[in-house]
């Protein structure tokens, strides 16, 4: 277990930013914490790294208690925030010598690492350049760079692809993915639901500094209501085509709009044989057929209530 978080509270004043919060993450995981915005994530995530005080709990990371003179374990950690963290004033290749500099002393060894890590973040060509001539995606690969350059077995990333290009957040993805291959266990934050759904091996949602459900993808979906949507390409449909489909079993809503009949479930197998049956049963034409599970999207909004930008 690389950590264990137990019934951790923190207050701020009268607001209750963590209630008994929990949380629990195995070496080699990539492990995503999704929430709205006030749901605690962050508080977590700076009580995880002792950077804030919290008022009970614990909190072990990689078997030890996390203290702010825990030393040894923060060396093994690498931060990557939201806000880009780098110094306006030093080159590419300054700013990771400098960070990486934090953590390790022998200038050789350092100097392999910053190599290294240049490399992995694809700025080769970029080492002598001032953070304010990067564009954003590079700007980010930078920030990563100075987060992982001395290798840490753990690393915190939040939401690092916010406000990049698409080529870039593809880069940054495979970089992440690359890092958990090598032996990196990362705790991923992310706004984009697509991300979390293609990397993370187990996500935790959280709000009101609660965790409501932790599993894989596949585990949360099972844990909803909310079923596969098919949609079937229709030209004509009466009113009392329409009930028929609504009676079939497991179906909660049908609309028809454009053409296009949307059919929602809640459980059940062989819907899709089911509806098409009825079509045909029913000498219904039809055209293109879709059937998609329910999305991570579908888990948090009937979990928490909300869309995940609220």
């Amino acid at each position: 277990m690389i950590i264990r978080v137990q019934n951790l509270v923190k207050r701020y004043g009268d607001l209750l930013a963590l209630d008994h919060f929990g949380l629990e993450i195995n070496e080699g995981e990539i492990f995503g914490l999704l929430g709205p915005n006030g749901s605690g994530k962050t508080t977590a995530i700076n009580c995880m790294l002792s950077l804030l005080k919290y008022d009970k709990g614990t909190i072990e990371i990689f078997g030890k208690p996390m203290t702010p003179d825990a030393y040894d374990t923060k060396r093994n950690i690498g931060v990557v925030m939201q806000n880009v963290a780098v110094f306006n004033e030093l080159t590419v290749l300054e700013n990771i010598r400098y960070f990486c500099g934090l953590y390790v002393s022998d200038k050789t060894e350092r100097s392999e690492l910053v190599e290294q890590a240049i490399e992995f973040v694809g700025l080769q060509d970029f080492r002598k350049f001032l953070p304010k001539k990067l564009s954003g995606g590079l700007l980010r690969r930078l920030n990563i760079a100075c987060g992982i350059a001395h290798k840490p077995k753990l690393i915190f990333l939040d939401e690092p692809t916010v406000a990049v290009d698409p080529q870039s957040r593809n880069n940054i993805l495979e970089g992440i993915q690359r890092l958990n291959r090598e032996g990196a266990t990362i705790v991923y934050t992310s706004h984009y639901m697509e991300e979390v759904e293609q990397i993370c091996s187990r996500i935790s949602i959280i709000d009101k500094g609660k965790t409501l459900a932790t599993g894989t993808k596949d585990e949360l979906k099972s844990m909803i209501k909310t079923g596969e949507t098919m949609s079937v390409e229709i030209f004509a449909l009466t009113d009392e085509d329409i009930e028929a489909v609504q009676g079939l079993p497991y179906v909660t809503k049908v609309t028809y709009d454009n053409n296009r009949l949307s059919v929602h479930c809640s459980g059940g197998k062989h819907n899709l044989i089911r509806l098409l049956d009825k079509l045909k049963e029913r000498d219904i034409s039809f055209g293109r057929v879709f059937s998609e599970p329910p999305t991570l999207n579908d888990v948090f909004l009937e979990i928490t209530g909300k869309e995940l930008r609220d």
